[in-house]
């Protein structure tokens, strides 16, 4: 990539005049020489790879430790061979490369400078049981026309049911700023936050269940403060709006091994197959790093791990960091687990089944994709099969839950969606359980770490961590590496990079006037219960 010249604006980095810029820390611009300080990143997902890239841009000697055989967390993907003797590459399944994922999108463009490797989708269509549809498509992009147009164009959501919200409570979303919305909402869940509104029962369950889910959270185990930041990202305080674009081909091919080659131009070392053991600090300040690769000291390390590696390396690394950090992390949970099953079939569907549909009242179901619809490895082997390839995903499973009882399930809730599929023949299948995503649990805001600790040279990146930051999911995994890296390099006085945001505040004065004056008092010191979450949601 081109930098700017010094002192000049860079080019906004999408459609929305208000993106906030965080210029580029200033320093020395590059670290020459054998004297250049090393740093590990353990972890080689969004997060690691971004801190990593980061890094070796400016001449550290990084290297990158993954435990896994491949990287991209969970994007990553992997190698396998059908019943009909096709290779084919599978994955942990579908993810939405939204427009306003501008520290994400910087990342890719370091290999892909015109993002040529991602495709729109021409639409974001959502559909209940009840047969209830919505459709982001021709809603605006712009706030507040487009919650506006939502209302006018929703067939879950209509005029009339508008007297029956709440003003007062609703105005929480019109106001969002980080951390305060933490202050105010993280205490009450998601689920009571919009009982408080009275958002009626239909347009709650399409077009706002389907987001919190995608969190792998059912709603009343949400944070209602992590819920009204994602509407302010995604829909009231962006105007890149909610339509979003996807691979062309699978995640490694497309993302990472790019990315992986870009690492070793720099310089840099990647570890893949290789688990981080212990990581402990010298009595120098350093570090030493101990993988079965042997141990090895560094002058910097980026934990860049889920949320259940982050506790286990935490927990075996005795010495690291204090107490009170230590406990923090400790207390960190996953989120319920989900279900990814793809599906070969011998036949096609409609062809005007869209290329994702989000789902509401399908049992388990939440979303389905139509990969041979937009991947062109899916979509080669549907053109030499006459077949189709699809992919089901469900969330926030009961932990109990009988895999191959909710994979039955899902296969009805397909037929029940897109009838055609009962007469297809499943050529083969795979089919992934996880239980890895961070949890944003009512109250939990304050032990989620940031991406500073109590030791100096010790950051903290993905999307678990606080950064203090309009960014959630895959754009707050990606800001969090460029922001752990920035902290090293000030620290060796090296020049940082430059971040953009959605704007940091309600995009109207006057509705942000409006929420501070007459908005419902949600105060709380975030350590209540849901109960009494539940009680200080629903005052009128």
């Amino acid at each position: 990539m081109n930098a700017p010249a010094r002192g000049a604006r860079p080019p906004l980095p999408g459609r929305d005049k208000l993106a906030t810029l965080l210029p580029a820390p200033s320093g020395v611009a590059r670290a020459e020489g054998t004297g250049a300080p090393r740093a590990a990143v353990v972890g080689g997902g969004i997060a690691g790879l971004t801190a990593a890239i980061a890094l070796a841009e400016r001449g550290i000697r990084v290297t990158l430790y993954e435990r896994d055989a491949q990287l991209g967390g969970r994007l990553a993907g992997w190698r396998t061979r059908l019943a009909d003797g096709s290779p084919a590459t599978m994955s942990r399944g579908f993810h939405a490369f939204f427009r306003q994922y501008y520290n994400l999108r910087s990342l890719l463009r370091r290999t892909d400078p015109a993002l040529t490797g991602l495709t729109a989708l021409p639409d974001y269509p959502l559909r209940h049981g009840n047969g209830r549809r919505d459709s982001f498509r021709h809603v605006p992009r712009t706030p507040p026309w487009s919650a506006l147009g939502f209302v006018a164009l929703s067939e879950s959501f209509s005029v009339r049911d508008l007297p029956r919200i709440r003003p007062r409570a609703a105005l929480a979303l019109l106001d969002v700023r980080v951390p305060d919305v933490y202050e105010r909402l993280d205490h009450v869940s998601a689920y009571d936050l919009l009982e408080a509104i009275r958002f009626p029962a239909a347009a709650r369950h399409l077009a706002f269940e389907v987001f919190s889910r995608s969190f792998f959270a059912d709603p009343r185990g949400l944070s209602a403060a992590e819920m009204a930041l994602m509407f302010h990202v995604y829909f009231l305080g962006s105007s890149e709006g909610l339509l979003f674009d996807v691979p062309r081909e699978p995640f490694p091919q497309a993302l990472w091994d790019p990315l992986a080659a870009r690492l070793d131009r720099l310089g840099a070392e990647v570890r893949t197959d290789t688990a981080v053991d212990e990581v402990s600090v010298t009595p120098a300040g350093g570090f030493t790093v101990t993988a079965a690769s042997g141990a090895e000291p560094y002058d910097a390390v980026v934990l860049a791990l889920d949320p259940a590696g982050l506790r286990s390396l935490v927990a075996r690394s005795t010495g690291l960091g204090d107490g009170r950090w230590r406990e923090r992390i400790a207390r960190l949970r996953n989120a319920p687990p989900f279900l990814v099953s793809r599906l070969w079939l011998d036949r096609p569907v409609r062809a005007d089944r869209p290329g994702f549909l989000g789902t509401s009242g399908y049992g388990p179901l939440d979303n389905v994709s139509v990969l041979s619809a937009w991947e062109g490895e899916a979509a080669r082997w549907a053109a030499r099969s006459g077949g189709s390839v699809l992919e089901l995903h469900a969330y926030a499973l009961p932990e109990d839950a009988d895999r191959e009882t909710v994979g039955k399930e899902l296969l009805g809730e397909l037929h029940r969606l897109y009838p055609e599929t009962r007469q297809a023949r499943v050529v083969d299948a795979r089919h992934e359980w996880r239980a890895d995503c961070p949890l944003f649990p009512v109250g939990g805001h304050g032990d989620r770490p940031t991406v500073n600790t109590s030791v100096d040279g010790l950051v903290v990146a993905g999307d678990t961590v606080r950064t203090g930051l309009p960014v959630a999911l895959m754009e707050r995994a990606a800001t969090s590496g460029f922001l752990a890296a920035n902290t090293l390099l000030g620290r060796w006085g090296l020049r940082g990079h430059a971040l953009w945001t959605v704007p940091g505040r309600g995009r109207s004065a006057g509705l942000r006037l409006a929420a501070r004056r007459f908005g419902a008092a949600y105060g709380g010191d975030g350590r209540r219960n849901a109960g009494r979450g539940r009680a200080a949601a629903t005052q009128p």
